[in-house]
């Protein structure tokens, strides 16, 4: 099936797990309790947003790892949504060159990105599917190529996170939007506010 059906198939699945909120994605998961909401939206923003002492990646980089892994977790919601982000953040850089490799990452395909960052996706997708498959060699090769050692930490940390946001949502197989587009509005409050600013949507 070809991702554009794949997406729109996923959009006509109804959620398995009664009594979540009419919310798509992760916001069922953060709207079940003001807690969870507090804790999910804070971890997001501690790892795509706030300052990382010693780290080099920028905001869009981040949500491209978040992308990937989402994507390799096969999280329509997750992996539209990040690169939504990383498609504001780049756009209000100006750095819009950059967007169309968003699409390419997606798909699971890395070439255009430099050798940092692809060390970097890399070490996430490995860390998502089994973690202790990563080796001393692969965090070498992300070294070599220019990563700090927080760099490395928050790869390792962003397909952790990313993983749990991934399995709340297929697990509830919460509503998915079926077009890139829904999610271009709040992309860009996220962009300029982070996520822990409350939405009424």
């Amino acid at each position: 099936m070809a991702r554009e059906e794949e997406r729109l198939a996923r959009a006509q699945e109804e959620p398995i797990v009664g009594g979540l909120p009419d919310a798509p994605g992760i916001t069922a998961a953060i709207r079940l309790t003001p807690g969870l909401g507090i804790h999910l939206r804070g971890l997001a923003d501690e790892l795509l947003v706030h300052e990382f002492p010693g780290a080099t990646l920028s905001r869009a980089e981040r949500e491209m790892i978040a992308a990937a892994t989402s994507a390799a977790n096969d999280c329509f919601f997750c992996m539209d949504s990040h690169a939504a982000h990383a498609t504001a953040l780049l756009e209000l850089s100006g750095a819009t060159e950059f967007v169309a490799v968003l699409d390419e990452i997606k798909l699971g395909s890395f070439e255009r990105l430099d050798d940092k960052m692809r060390a970097l996706v890399e070490i996430a997708r490995t860390v998502r599917g089994e973690a202790r498959d990563l080796t001393a060699a692969d965090v070498a090769v992300a070294r070599a190529a220019g990563a700090t050692d927080a760099d490395v930490q928050l790869a390792v940390l962003i397909a952790a996170a990313f993983s749990m946001y991934n399995k709340m949502v297929e697990g509830f197989r919460a509503k998915t939007p079926p077009s890139v587009e829904a999610y271009r509005g709040r992309a860009a409050e996220i962009a300029e506010h982070g996520y822990s600013v409350p939405v009424d949507r």
